[in-house]
């Protein structure tokens, strides 16, 4: 799809934005190197006149020299435990993260934006987004507060006191994705570094230039070292960070085979801690007696929010075989309703980010069509250079590349199922095992098959898509979907640990305490009560 300049509100319309710098050891260094080229798949006018792609600007194409830097900068500013940041005061830390949420909520407007370019994010979800995050990191504050006080005590168990806190574990690498790149990058990094850890952090190929606002927010807020950004390819930054064997935690949300491949790159795996969030082939079951209105709803929903980039999208619908033929009908007819426009006119449909992407859409449709799969909807497979309308496809079989790959964009593959051991033993024998969404009404049926589901995924959404949100439940997942939670309270213990002073109940003992206590010369040993 292409747009005229002219069709563009003026409030979103872009000009090529160079960014050149990035963040190392608190210094905001001018990069003088190679560069990459930032597209959008939107095509626009280029200077030629022609429909091109839209070239949104530049960032650093940065070296192995330079990622090893930002390591030292990391470990230096760790310093093995003994730092600045990792031993001050929770209270400053705190502050440190209270300044960057009020710095950054000054860059909406220009992140919006960038979203809706870059990765073709409507509107209000790219808002959506912008203000999540920062809901985020006001909560992860508040819920570091709460660990906090309760660890602002002292226990007593037999005849030994104990002083239990969480502590940092080290040096983060941080890999953030591209389809939330403020969000979920933001989960992974906000909770490693608030607990006193340090980070290396690099934006994903798509969704990298909407980190260039920040790079001074982030170097105001933090002291030296503690947040290092760098911008460029995985094998040239990446990889020879973990070579080094320096890395404490990966902290990765992407694909299982990115995270071997860097795990494998570690020469310590076994002190090597995982924070990772991977893919997963989320299924819908519908049962006889489902409420076809509300289930089309909510699976048009988990289908194909943002184009089904999301690693919780529905990406196979199983239908018990005496309501699939008025499924399908109901849910091919809602699919074709579907307005498709650019991110700023705010329709659910828009532009695929990712250039390759309509490509590998059309040839999973090809290849299920050529195994007895039909495009159920009368636009189901339309294409323009960025973009496939999605296709919902019937009957999937499991010798089909639909059924197996987690599809990520709009192709929804539809299985017909006689017996409840059919769906649940396609579960079973899955790599993923992320969430589940239950669609039906007698309890008789669900209670059972919620007790099996349970031990199948991490979620059961009853008659609701499958999410992420809110923020403050679990959100991990079994076999190759995830290692560690992540939450707006889980994720503050994944990237920490326990850690406590032990000290015999003895007079002598009891008076160091006290003394400790009343001199504030540990930030460690201390019964503050943040408010």
């Amino acid at each position: 799809m292409t747009t005229k300049t002219a069709e563009i509100p003026k409030e979103f319309h872009v000009s090529p934005f160079v960014c050149n710098r990035y963040l190392v050891d608190g210094e905001l260094k001018t990069w003088k190197g190679n560069t990459t080229e930032v597209f959008s798949t939107i095509l626009t006018p280029n200077t030629e006149g022609e429909m091109a792609p839209t070239l949104l600007g530049s960032i650093p194409d940065m070296e192995t020299p330079d990622a090893l830097e930002a390591l030292k900068a990391a470990e230096k500013a760790f310093q093995r435990g003994q730092g600045l940041w990792p031993t001050m005061r929770v209270g400053e830390r705190l502050k440190c993260m209270e300044t960057f949420v009020q710095k950054m909520k000054l860059h909406r407007e220009e992140i919006v934006k960038l979203l809706m370019w870059e990765i073709c994010k409507n509107k209000s979800d790219s808002y959506k987004e912008f203000d999540r995050t920062v809901d985020y990191i006001v909560d992860t504050i508040e819920a570091y507060k709460n660990l906090d006080r309760k660890g602002a005590k002292f226990d007593k168990q037999g005849n030994v006191y104990a002083h239990i806190r969480r502590g940092p574990l080290g040096v983060v690498l941080c890999l953030g994705p591209y389809n939330y790149p403020l969000n979920e990058t933001f989960c992974l990094l906000i909770p490693a570094i608030i607990m006193g850890n340090t980070a290396i952090f690099k934006p994903a190929k798509h969704g990298v230039l909407l980190i260039a606002p920040l790079l001074k927010a982030f170097q105001e807020s933090f002291p030296p070292g503690v947040v290092n950004i760098l911008f460029g390819r995985g094998r040239k930054i990446a990889a020879p960070i973990m070579q080094t064997g320096a890395v404490d935690v990966l902290a990765l949300i992407g694909h299982s085979s990115s995270a071997v491949s860097l795990q494998d790159q570690h020469p310590n795996k076994n002190r090597l801690r995982l924070v990772l969030g991977l893919e997963a082939k989320n299924p819908g079951i519908i049962l006889p007696d489902a409420d076809l209105d509300l289930t089309i709803k909510e699976c048009i929903s988990g289908t194909l929010s943002y184009n089904g980039q999301r690693c919780t999208a529905l990406k196979v619908l199983y239908v018990h075989e005496s309501i699939v033929d008025e499924f399908n009908r109901l849910f091919s007819k809602a699919v074709d309703e579907l307005k498709f426009g650019m991110p700023w006119e705010d329709t659910f449909l828009t532009p695929l980010p990712e250039p390759s992407k309509p490509d590998y859409i059309e040839g999973l449709i090809e290849d299920a069509i050529s195994k007895g799969a039909k495009v159920l909807n009368k636009k189901g497979g339309d294409r323009t250079e960025n973009y496939t309308f999605p296709a919902v496809l019937y009957p999937v079989t499991e010798n089909m590349k639909v059924y197996n790959e987690e599809q990520f964009g709009p192709v929804i593959p539809i299985v017909s199922y006689k017996e409840i051991d059919e769906p649940l033993d396609a579960m079973a024998a899955s790599e993923y095992g992320q969430q589940v969404s239950l669609f039906g009404r007698d309890i008789r049926k669900i209670g059972p098959l919620i007790d099996t589901l349970a031990n199948l995924v991490c979620r059961v959404n009853l008659n609701s898509a499958c999410q992420r949100g809110p923020d403050v439940y679990p959100f991990t997942g079994r076999k190759n979907s995830a290692v560690s939670t992540l939450s707006v309270y889980d994720a503050l213990r994944s990237f920490s640990i326990r850690t406590f002073v032990a000290s015999k109940d003895t007079a002598y003992n009891k008076e160091i305490l006290e003394s400790l206590l009343n001199s504030e010369t540990s930030n460690f040993v201390s019964t503050e009560y943040l408010l």
